[in-house]
């Protein structure tokens, strides 16, 4: 993927990188901090060649937002986290299963991805800066996934279970050809937003609607 430029962040008025960075409530990696002092007509959005290299490579510090969504989800954030106390409260109050109960969870299987009502998949509600049709999902799990703790990465072992589920749940529904529609990663531990609950992130392109909705009908 194309390099991002080095750490200067030219002031944007109230919108600049130095105004924003010091109060973000989540980490902000160097490439939020140079898209914060872009406008949006100069950002460049993600595309199809770009997310399969980026995930290939496992670059995902360069994923990002456009400019204005990436300030709208600094602030929602904050807001957010103000007023239920973290991320995982708000989700767990209006997104995931009420079944799953407050952590520390009780999964039916201890194999992420093996028990459907361990997981659940849902539409990422603040979506990376992508061309037009792709779209990006999240899948939720209260079982845990192992991770080298050196890296924050996941294991070998734990990046083949999750691939083996990526397969059987999103590529298999899209047929002949489903396998170059869909990638996915699991952030390192440093770039999540959200480190209380385990989730990965699934990118589609030229998806059927009707297809996406079936996979992100939610329970309750």
């Amino acid at each position: 993927p194309t390099k991002q430029p080095g750490q200067e962040s030219p002031r944007m008025g109230d919108n600049s990188a130095a105004e924003v960075a010091p109060e973000a409530p989540f980490p902000l990696t160097d490439t939020d901090k140079w898209v914060l002092s872009l406008t949006d007509d100069e950002y460049t959005y993600h595309t199809w060649d770009d997310l399969r290299s980026i995930v290939q490579n496992n670059e995902l510090s360069v994923l990002k937002r456009k400019p204005s969504d990436l300030r709208r989800y600094i602030k929602w954030t904050a807001e957010t986290k103000a007023e239920y106390g973290s991320m995982t409260n708000y989700l767990l109050a209006h997104r995931l299963p009420k079944s799953w109960g407050l952590p520390p969870f009780n999964p039916v299987s201890a194999v992420p991805f093996e028990e459907p009502s361990d997981f659940e998949v849902l539409l990422n509600d603040w979506p990376y800066g992508f061309v037009p049709g792709i779209t990006h999902i999240v899948v939720w799990t209260r079982t845990t996934i192992p991770i080298d703790l050196d890296k924050g990465d996941l294991t070998p072992e734990s990046r083949k279970l999750v691939a083996d589920f990526i397969e059987r749940h999103f590529v298999d529904s899209l047929g002949p050809g489903g396998e170059e529609k869909v990638v996915w990663f699991k952030n390192w531990v440093a770039l999540q937003s959200v480190r209380a609950l385990e989730h990965i992130h699934v990118l589609v392109r030229d998806v059927d609607p009707a297809i996406i909705k079936k996979w992100t009908q939610g329970r309750e």
